[in-house]
């Protein structure tokens, strides 16, 4: 043996930065459900958020809905939506002071008097110079109404760190120990004029308050140049973004979520279920590919996201299982799984419980948490 106490000592005091670096900057997994979906209403529209549930049940009565996933329909009635966000942003639009201003308190006043989802907040306006004083009103206005700390906010249209770094700032000033998402609508908020992953030092920023990464289909495609026929969650240009996104936000507690798809299941018939083929396709792709979490745009798109959810998990859960419990007991398989992927795929079965996707993981959420 060459190395001596003193060497351990001198090796530990020189990765020491690096160490304290590694448990502030990814300290894994966020703990806890994470919705999956969040739901945008339109502030002026919020009165029918708890509709929503009858009129997906209501939709799917009327054009025969194809997947019929065991739990979709209790789940309607239940909880049919886990994350709401009330839109201040593009879905409400730009209007005097006044008028959003008794948006905000008419806003506040649905959401404390009635049930409310397990999850909620709101879009505020984004930073840029037009919108800035609107968003800041808007925000304090909400904050100081609410009186509540069971709320996310969302920043949308975010091109760099100043912004986060005021937005962390602007927090801080109101009091507020609430946690902001950060909608990636922009290129610039993926990389740089200097070839930097802007992402990374968006999470970075936050110092901690960023709980996730939205995807904005449209105005990300639309700044990327991407004709509007072709703008859509299964672009190239939508893939790579959402790849940067991936690798910027692993192991730091920060949590993913898909866009949207703005083809909405209405009209006629054969409308309907086109729509609803292209949401339940494009649900499952966000799954398959690690984004737990997506937006959905009308009440008739919740039966393909619970559907194509809960087939998901389902599909996997024999498998996982067995794999699992094969890694537990030191049993020889055709699948050489490592430490990492045994925490996956507890991981997944635990999100397969969290959605009601699953009622039985094989394993008790105790021991799933084991893993993690």
């Amino acid at each position: 043996m060459r190395l001596t106490g003193d060497d351990y000592a001198e090796l530990d005091a020189r990765l020491q930065e690096h160490d304290t670096h590694l448990q502030s900057r990814y300290p894994g997994e966020r703990a806890g459900r994470q919705p999956v979906h969040t739901v945008y209403v339109p502030a002026d529209r919020l009165d029918g958020f708890r509709d929503w549930g009858p009129s997906a049940l209501k939709a799917m009565d009327e054009f025969g809905f194809p997947w019929r996933e065991e739990g979709v329909e209790a789940k309607l009635r239940t909880e049919p939506i886990e994350d709401l966000r009330v839109d201040f942003e593009d879905g409400y639009g730009v209007r005097d002071d006044d008028q959003e201003d008794a948006e905000v308190l008419r806003a506040v006043k649905i959401l404390r008097d009635g049930p409310r989802p397990p999850f909620l907040g709101l879009r505020i306006k984004s930073l840029e110079a037009p919108t800035r004083h609107r968003a800041l009103r808007t925000l304090d206005l909400f904050l100081d109404s609410y009186q509540d700390t069971d709320i996310v906010v969302t920043l949308p249209k975010v091109s760099g760190p100043a912004q986060v770094e005021a937005m962390v700032a602007l927090l801080d000033k109101l009091g507020a120990p609430i946690g902001f998402e950060i909608q990636v609508e922009l290129p610039s908020a993926i990389l740089s004029a200097d070839g930097v992953a802007t992402v990374a030092q968006l999470i970075t920023a936050a110092e901690g308050r960023c709980t996730g990464l939205h995807y904005g289909t449209y105005d990300y495609s639309a700044a990327a140049g991407v004709a509007a026929a072709y703008q859509a969650m299964d672009h190239p240009a939508a893939d790579y973004a959402k790849a940067v996104m991936q690798v910027a936000a692993a192991q730091t507690g920060v949590r993913l979520s898909d866009g949207s798809t703005n083809v909405l299941p209405v009209g006629t018939r054969d409308e309907v279920h086109h729509a609803w083929e292209l949401h339940h396709r494009l649900v499952r792709r966000s799954l398959e590919r690690g984004f737990y979490q997506g937006w959905d745009l009308h009440p008739a798109q919740l039966p393909t996201r619970y559907a194509a959810t809960y087939a998901f998990f389902r599909d996997g859960r024999d498998t996982a299982i067995t794999r699992l419990r094969r890694y537990v007991d030191r049993q020889d398989s055709g699948i050489a799984d490592e430490p990492a992927t045994a925490r996956a795929l507890a991981a997944y079965l635990l999100r397969g419980l969290d959605c009601g996707a699953l009622t039985d993981a094989g394993f008790s959420r105790p021991e799933l948490m084991t893993f993690l």
